[in-house]
This record gives structure tokens, C-alpha cells and sequence, in this order.
């Protein structure tokens, strides 16, 4: 969840204070469009369905150590390094043997094998909460039949900001784009190689089928690692990250374009899904269509959520807008990474509940006149 607003391109503290300014301290450096009117739009109220799943959800953690890269402890002044290496507690979502009136999740269940790997997807939280915040969502793309990798964040977890005494640590936002590349590449090692650090991803992921997804401060990390072309404050080029990694798909939900440099479409041109709401009070509307409009390519959808609010859409607290997003993430995913298709387009299943939602297809996305102002506020939402 963010506690950010964004002043002339450069992000910053509510008191002002700059948060894309250049880290003051050593530390170890890692090696033209038209609008679209909605497609597919249907008058009536038709509910998606909700198919049984294929599979049950296993979980299990891994702990990936990046030694190339710091941590900062931004409660002193200056900054320090609290740690020269970052560890990134990550967890591993996949699919195992469903039972019927079985539980919900199992820790440590095995895999159900698939030869070749399962599609994956990264997925990167919000500003001080977990992985698990999104159970619900991410569960929804495991049963599937999608792998998800979720790390957390060395600064940006709860317990990294209670552990800085509440300091506000989301400038560390900047270095998250590296720990993304980082964990696709350690999983997609630790699934070609069995290794001790993570035994369940052996055999576990396709490496040609990967997804990036993030939700606020996680959703600007992605869109950082998927279109930035400058450095990061360690010196290390965001381009270069993504080299070697050949993600085809890119989900941004309630995410804003990293304005301290501008974006351009990768030579691939991954598929790019956008999902935000009119009434979000914590990432405004204009900054996700401002990034969706940034990204000069036809191969894009954007969901308009008409009266979420920042969270609920994506923990399953607002379940009719939670329902759209999980309909139309499935099928983004089923359509970017498998290729699969069916007789009812993603447009048109985005757009199946009128009074929840719209979807539009290339183009510049949702007009940003006549857009209602809302009370910018973060926090329990």
C-alpha cells in the first residue's frame, strides 16, 4: 500500500522529502492512439462463472541471498547499510492435488508433476504487507495451473518497517526491480538444477512461460523492471536486469509510471494488462492511465474498476470487483502464456459486468476527463 504522491516527476514523502534521490552511502553494486471505447461491452448482468479447480494450492518458502546488493536502514540520518546482502524470504505457490472440502492451501503438499514446468508468475506486494495479503488472487492463478513466485522485500514487509521503528522505508522501492530479476532467475535455476535452497522448484517452472505482476509499490516495481531503460541508484541498468529473462506478460495492478525516467516497449512487447479503479484513494487514477498510455504498443488491455477502493479488489474485500479481476487475470494469463483462447474474448469478459467494470483494448485507455476527485489516503484500505 502506498504513502507516496508524486510531485514534477520526482516521487516523494507526504512531508515533502525525496525519494528517487541517489543512495549517499557505499554500497556493493551488482554486476498515434485512439481512445478505445470498451470491447465487447453487454448490456445485461451476466455473472462470470467460476469453474471448478483443476488444482489444490501448494505452498512452500525459499530464501534466495542476493550477496551483490545492500539493505539501507532508513531510520538513520545518513542512511546505512544495515546489510550488505539481501535476503529475499520468497514465497512458492503451485499446483498440487486438489480434494474436494479439502483445506484451502497446504504447506509442504508435492507438486503434481507437468512435464516441462508450469507456467509462472513473479508477483511483487504492496508497501508494508506480505505475499499472503493476496492470498486469495494468487490461490485463484495457482488452481489454474499457474506457478507463483512471490518474494518479500528486504525494507517494504512489516516486519522490516517495524523493525525501522515505523521509519518510512519505501524509497528501498527503487532496488525491488533487481530483487524481481533476482528470484526469476534463482527459481528458474533452482527448477533446471535440484538445489538444497529450494527442492520444490525442481522441475516446477516453464522458462519459457513467465509473468510479472505487482500491486502498488509492487506493481511500480514491475513496470520498473519490464519498461525502465536508465540505472538504478546502485548503478545497474534496468534493461540489463530483464536480460535473459523472457517474460511475456505484464500485470500492473493500481501501479504508477516511474516518472524519475521514461518508459518505452520492449523489442518483445509483452502482453500488458492494467488494472485500476476510478474511486482508488492511494495510487490515482491518472498516474495508471499515464503509464498505460506511456506504453506504444497494441498488444494491451486496461481494466477500469469503477468503485473499488486500492486493496479489496485484489484480497477479495470487494468480491464483485474481486470476481472481475480474477476472471480476467485468468484468462490474461491462460491467453499470454499458454496461447490458450476461447470463444469469449478478454475485452468482452472484462466488460460482462458493466455496473463493476470496463475493459478497453490498445488505444489510450479510459478518457481521464470528467474523472471525480477522490481523498488521497493510504493505509487500511
Amino acid at each position: 500500500m502506498k504513502v507516496t504522491w508524486r510531485i514534477r516527476g520526482v516521487r516523494r514523502r507526504r512531508d515533502g522529502t525525496v525519494l528517487r534521490a541517489r543512495f549517499a552511502v557505499a554500497v556493493t553494486l551488482a554486476a498515434g492512439f485512439i481512445l478505445a471505447p470498451p470491447v465487447g461491452a453487454v448490456t445485461g448482468h451476466s455473472q462470470p462463472s467460476t469453474p471448478a479447480p483443476r488444482y489444490g494450492v501448494g505452498i512452500a518458502r525459499c530464501t534466495f541471498v542476493d550477496h551483490t546488493r545492500g539493505v539501507l536502514n532508513y531510520s538513520s540520518t545518513p542512511y546505512r547499510v544495515s546489510s550488505t546482502s539481501r535476503t529475499l524470504v520468497t514465497e512458492v505457490r503451485y499446483p498440487a492435488q486438489y480434494l474436494a472440502g479439502g483445506p484451502a492451501e497446504a504447506v509442504g503438499e508435492a507438486p503434481v508433476a507437468r512435464s516441462g514446468g508450469y507456467p509462472t508468475v513473479v508477483f511483487a506486494h504492496g508497501y508494508d504487507v506480505t505475499p499472503d495479503t493476496y492470498a486469495a488472487l494468487l490461490d485463484a492463478w495457482v488452481r489454474a495451473g499457474f506457478v507463483v513466485v512471490a518474494p518479500s522485500f528486504p525494507d517494504e514487509s512489516p516486519s522490516a518497517v517495524a523493525a525501522q521503528h515505523g521509519t518510512n522505508t519505501e524509497r528501498d522501492i527503487v532496488n525491488e526491480p533487481a530483487d524481481l530479476a533476482f528470484v526469476t532467475s534463482a527459481v528458474l535455476g533452482a527448477s533446471a538444477n535440484k538445489t538444497s535452497i529450494c527442492p520444490v522448484a525442481f522441475g516446477l517452472v516453464d522458462p519459457t512461460e513467465i509473468a510479472l505482476a505487482g500491486h502498488s509499490d509492487g506493481a511500480d516495481a514491475v513496470g520498473m523492471l519490464a519498461y525502465d531503460h536508465g540505472d538504478d541508484p546502485q548503478g545497474v541498468n534496468y534493461a540489463s536486469l530483464r536480460t535473459g529473462l523472457a517474460y511475456r506478460a505484464v500485470i500492473i495492478l493500481s501501479g504508477a509510471e516511474d516518472t524519475y525516467q521514461s518508459y518505452a516497449a520492449e523489442a518483445s512487447r509483452p502482453n500488458l494488462l492494467v488494472v485500476q479503479s476510478r474511486e482508488d484513494q492511494c495510487n490515482p487514477w491518472r498516474d495508471a492511465v499515464q503509464l498505460y498510455r506511456g506504453i506504444h504498443q497494441s498488444n494491451k488491455w486496461f481494466l477500469e474498476l469503477l468503485t473499488a477502493h486500492h486493496l479489496p479488489p485484489f484480497d477479495d474485500r470487494d468480491a464483485a470487483a474481486f470476481d472481475v479481476v480474477r476472471t480476467t487475470t485468468v484468462r490474461f494469463l491462460q491467453m499470454s502464456l499458454q496461447g490458450i483462447t476461447s470463444s469469449i474474448s478478454l475485452g468482452a469478459l472484462g466488460n460482462q459486468r458493466p455496473a463493476v467494470a470496463r475493459m478497453y483494448f490498445s488505444g489510450n485507455g479510459p478518457s481521464m476527463n470528467n474523472v471525480a476527485p477522490v481523498s488521497e489516503i493510504c493505509g487500511p484500505n
